[in-house]
């Protein structure tokens, strides 16, 4: 489950990343990397920190294949993409829950805080979004109003209350992802935000 977990979020950043990058009209090779930054950075950022070098994806090339594999489907499907406005974001979203599942993981496996693990969760989850949207010209979600890095830190403490109950672990990555997928589609439509800050 766990790694099924993983492919499933890297296909879903891969396809953020390329459709963001084909909606900047950007050439093919511009596509190409904004989907691998997106997919990868948070993790080799989550990996740099924790010191587990070479960094995951130089270790795994399935990784780079699934990345090439959802580069090429983008590239296929992207009148279908263009005509979903929801599919952007759609793929954002389960990015999100996937990937903080993925940091919280990592922390836990060496021994740290679940503070900490939290951070890396957050880390993993956003900062391939944050290299995407810099890439592309755009202010980072994770620094506007929009709910984004709130929602991975909501995951990762019903991540740890739910651990307590002992449950297997398949069921307790399930309900941690789908709780935060859960907030994230609500706090786009019921427009949950947090309070923008103004020098008067």
């Amino acid at each position: 489950m766990f790694h099924l977990l993983d492919i499933i979020g890297t296909i879903a950043f891969a396809l953020s990343g390329a459709l963001t990058a084909m909606s900047k009209k950007l050439d093919l090779f511009g596509v190409f990397i904004i989907a691998f930054v997106t997919a990868v950075g948070g993790g080799t950022l989550r990996d740099v920190m924790i010191g587990t070098t070479p960094v995951g994806w130089m270790l795994d090339l399935e990784y780079v294949y699934v990345i090439c594999a959802s580069f090429g489907l983008a590239l296929l499907f992207r009148k279908k993409f263009e005509k979903l406005r929801t599919s952007l974001f759609l793929f954002d979203t389960i990015g999100l829950g996937v990937f903080t599942l993925i940091g919280l993981e990592k922390g836990m496996n060496i021994g740290l805080h679940p503070i900490v693990c939290i951070a890396l969760g957050t880390m993993t989850a956003c900062f391939g979004g944050v290299i995407r949207d810099i890439l592309c010209a755009e202010i980072p979600v994770i620094f506007r109003k929009e709910i984004y890095a709130t929602i991975c830190i909501l995951g990762g403490v019903v991540f740890f209350m739910l651990r307590k109950f002992n449950l297997d672990n398949d069921i307790l990555y399930l309900i941690t992802s789908l709780v935060i997928i859960s907030f994230r589609l609500m706090a786009v439509k019921f427009k949950w935000y947090l309070p923008t800050l103004e020098n008067n």
